[in-house]
């Protein structure tokens, strides 16, 4: 049962609004420990984490797109618009990229789909380079994980 904590986890340290309170940290702390305590195997913490993140994000994109230019004035926005700002640059410099680095970048994680939603980006596009977002960042997790279980050891 200790498994289904791993995609909890990965889901709401990038869900929007909530991740900016989860940190990352948790998540690997998590993996770290089951991984070294052999609870969970990562053939399953691994695909789990990825679903958990994948959801996330897609979640955070659909809410960006069904609140389009809207999401600006939502209190939660109004509440961070220096960040949203950043994110906004980062996102019209790095275009498609920002799929990628919103998934890898801690600060910007959670808000990142909901503004590449807001601003119109293609569905299956997104879903595409999330997928390999989300992969990368798996792969982290797992390199992560194994480094951290081998210290621990």
């Amino acid at each position: 049962m200790a498994w289904i904590v791993v995609p909890i986890l990965a889901f709401l340290e990038a869900c929007p609004g909530i991740g900016f309170f989860i940190s990352g940290i948790i998540l690997l702390s998590i993996c770290s420990f089951l991984n070294a305590q052999d609870i969970v195997p990562l053939s399953i913490m691994l695909p789990s984490a990825f679903a958990g993140a994948c959801i996330a994000d897609h979640l955070g994109f659909y809410v960006g797109r069904w609140l389009g230019p809207r999401v600006h004035r939502t209190e939660f926005a109004k509440k961070r618009v220096g960040k949203i700002e950043k994110v906004e640059r980062f996102i019209r410099k790095y275009g498609g990229y920002s799929v990628l680095l919103g998934r890898l970048i801690t600060s910007v994680r959670s808000v990142t789909p909901i503004l590449i939603g807001a601003s119109g980006f293609n569905r299956a596009r997104f879903t595409i380079l999330d997928a390999a977002a989300c992969a990368v960042w798996t792969g982290g997790l797992a390199l992560l994980v194994l480094g951290i279980g081998n210290f621990l050891a």
